[in-house]
């Protein structure tokens, strides 16, 4: 399952670490399942599979319920909604650019993390907007 891991993190260009620090997990728990020590628990697997925006099933054995071409569709448009949503939020996190402000405040982790969930949510929508009207010849 690791070698999943190092494989989304190589094609999506991001480091364990970088991982860790946007998803909350701790670099421990990274390191301890590279050495076999022990497979992280569900919640934090979920964590990752959201992160590169693949199935849970997908991060724990390398396919999603089959080879499909709509299922590849599928997966390709989770990693691209995954790779949007991390560009903005490291956009929006950047204190060279300001911080992301709510009310006047800075984002809290809570709401950058209610601020991703709903820019999923989004992105799935006009992707699948996109999709409808690519195959109507809009």
């Amino acid at each position: 399952m690791y070698r999943i891991f190092e494989e989304l993190c190589t094609k999506n260009n991001v480091t364990p670490y970088k991982v860790c620090k946007e998803t909350g997990l701790t670099t421990s728990t990274i390191s301890n399942w590279k050495a076999g020590r022990y497979v992280p628990k569900q919640d934090k697997m979920q964590k990752i599979a959201d992160y590169f925006g693949v199935s849970l099933e997908y991060l724990t054995t390398g396919t999603d319920g089959g080879d499909d071409a709509n299922n590849k569709s599928k997966l390709r448009d989770a990693r691209d909604i995954a790779a949007d949503i991390n560009g903005l939020l490291n956009k929006l996190g950047n204190k060279g650019d300001g911080p992301a402000l709510y009310n006047g405040n800075p984002l809290t982790d809570e709401s950058a993390e209610l601020l991703r969930e709903n820019l999923k949510i989004s992105l799935r929508q006009l992707m699948l907007i996109n999709k409808e009207n690519n195959e109507n010849g809009k």
